[in-house]
C-alpha cells in the first residue's frame, strides 16, 4: 500500500516539509499508519498518514526503509543519542529528547524532568508504536508519561488520555535550571509540564543585577526566580492563581523573595506607567496570541502594545527581554514590532542580543514551523 500525492504535494517533500495536506492527496490507504509515498511512480518518502486528518502526510525518512516502524524508531533513538551528553551532565536537569518534526519524529514530543519522562504523541501512528517507545526511554528515567491530553489529538480521531507507560509516576518532579530549582505538575501542568523552550533564557537571567525587576506572562514564576537571585525586588504577574501559587512555591523552595500578582497584564502595565513606577529589566514572555495566520494582524498589536508598555516602564539602561513563541510572527515580523514600539515610545533600543528556543529544541531551515521562538535582549538608551 502506497500514498499518492499531486505535483503539489511533490515539490512540497522534494523541498524538504515534512508535510503534505489532504488537499495535495491523490489516494492512499483507508486507514492510518506508516506508508511510502510517491508521484507517480517515484518514491518520495516515509510518512505517518492519516487519512481523517487535514494533515495527512507527515515524512520523517526521505529513501526506503525495509522496515518503516523501525525507520521511524532509529530516528528516535538519534534523538536521544544527541542529548545523551547533556542528561550524564545534569541528570536532575530539564531537556528536550525528541522535538517532533526538528528531529524527524512528526507528532511526537518526549520531554525529561529530573529524571522523569512525558511523552505527547499527537500523530495517530504513534498510538501502536508507544510500547516501543517507551521501551526506548526507560533507560534513561524513573517513570515514563504518556499525557495525550492535549487538543490536536482530537483532530487525529485519538482518544484523550494521560496513564503512566512505565514505573511510578510522582504527582511532581524537581527539577535542577542553573541555580534555581523548581516543581514541574507530571500529570496536571500545561503542555507536557513545563516550558522547556526558554531554558537557556532564564539561565542567561541570572547574571544580571539591579533593583527591581518584573516578569510578565510568568506561569510559575520560571524566570522570575533566576531573576531573584540579582534583583532586590521582582515581581511576577500572571491572570492565573494556581499558575502563581506554584510559582511563590518554587520561590520557597529556593528561598528566594518573589513578589506575585495577579492580574490581566494589559492593564497592570498600562496601571504602572500611570503610578510612575521604573523598573532595570522587564521580561515579557506571552502565550501565543498568534494560534493561526488568521490571527496575525491582532496578535501583532497585542505584541506591540504589551511591548510599548514594558519599554515606558524601563529606565535608561534598562533591559528588556521579550519573547513570541506564535510561529507565524515570524523573527522579521517579531523585530519590526519591536522596531515600531520603541518608535512609539519615543526610545531608543540597542539589541544586546537576538536568541531563541534551546538546543534540545532543532530548528529545520526547510520546514519553518519548527523554528517558532524568539527572544530579544534590548537595553533602553
Amino acid at each position: 500500500m502506497r500514498i499518492l500525492v499531486n505535483e503539489r504535494g511533490a515539490e512540497r517533500l522534494l523541498s524538504r516539509h515534512l508535510w503534505v495536506f489532504r488537499r495535495d492527496v491523490l489516494s492512499g490507504p483507508d486507514e492510518p499508519g506508516l506508508f511510502p509515498v510517491y508521484w507517480g511512480k517515484r518514491f518520495l518518502a516515509l510518512a505517518l498518514y492519516n487519512p481523517q486528518s487535514d494533515l495527512t502526510v507527515r515524512a520523517y525518512r526521505f529513501r526506503p526503509a525495509h522496515d518503516p516502524a523501525q525507520a521511524l524508531l532509529e530516528n528516535l533513538e538519534r534523538a536521544l543519542l544527541r542529548r545523551q551528553e547533556a542528561l550524564e551532565r545534569e541528570p536532575q536537569g530539564g531537556f528536550r529528547l525528541a522535538h517532533a518534526e526538528g528531529d524527524f519524529l512528526p507528532g511526537l514530543v518526549v520531554d525529561y524532568y529530573g529524571g522523569h519522562i512525558v511523552v505527547q504523541a499527537t500523530a495517530h501512528a504513534w498510538e501502536a508504536l508507544l510500547p516501543e517507545v517507551a521501551a526506548r526511554l526507560r533507560p534513561l528515567a524513573q517513570s515514563v508519561l504518556a499525557k495525550h491530553d492535549a487538543k490536536a489529538r482530537a483532530l487525529e480521531g485519538l482518544p484523550l488520555y494521560v496513564r503512566p507507560l512505565w514505573g511510578q509516576v510522582p504527582e511532581r518532579a524537581v527539577v535542577q535550571e542553573g541555580r534555581v530549582r523548581y516543581l514541574v505538575d507530571l500529570q496536571e501542568g500545561q503542555k507536557t509540564g513545563a516550558y522547556l523552550d526558554q531554558r537557556d533564557n532564564r539561565i542567561l537571567m541570572e547574571g544580571y543585577r539591579g533593583e527591581r525587576a518584573l516578569d510578565v506572562f510568568s506561569y510559575a514564576g520560571g524566570f522570575g526566580l533566576h531573576l531573584a537571585l540579582g534583583f532586590r525586588e521582582v515581581v511576577s504577574v500572571d491572570s492565573s492563581a494556581e499558575a502563581l501559587k506554584r510559582a511563590e512555591e518554587n520561590a520557597r523552595l529556593n528561598g528566594l523573595p518573589l513578589k506575585t500578582v495577579e492580574a490581566n497584564a494589559f492593564d497592570y502595565l498600562r496601571e504602572l506607567e500611570r503610578a510612575g513606577e521604573r523598573f532595570d529589566l522587564i521580561v515579557l514572555d506571552p502565550p501565543a496570541f498568534a494560534k493561526g495566520r488568521k490571527d496575525l494582524e491582532r496578535a501583532y498589536r497585542a505584541y506591540k502594545e504589551v511591548n510599548l508598555r514594558a519599554i515606558k516602564l524601563l529606565k535608561e539602561g534598562g533591559l528588556l527581554a521579550s519573547a513570541s513563541c506564535s510561529h507565524h510572527l515570524t523573527e522579521a515580523l517579531f523585530y519590526q514590532m519591536l522596531t515600531e514600539a520603541a518608535q512609539d515610545a519615543h526610545r531608543a533600543l540597542r539589541v544586546v542580543e537576538r536568541r531563541g528556543q534551546g538546543w534540545d529544541h532543532p530548528i529545520l531551515l526547510t520546514h519553518p514551523e519548527t523554528h517558532y521562538l524568539k527572544f530579544a535582549l534590548l537595553e533602553v538608551l
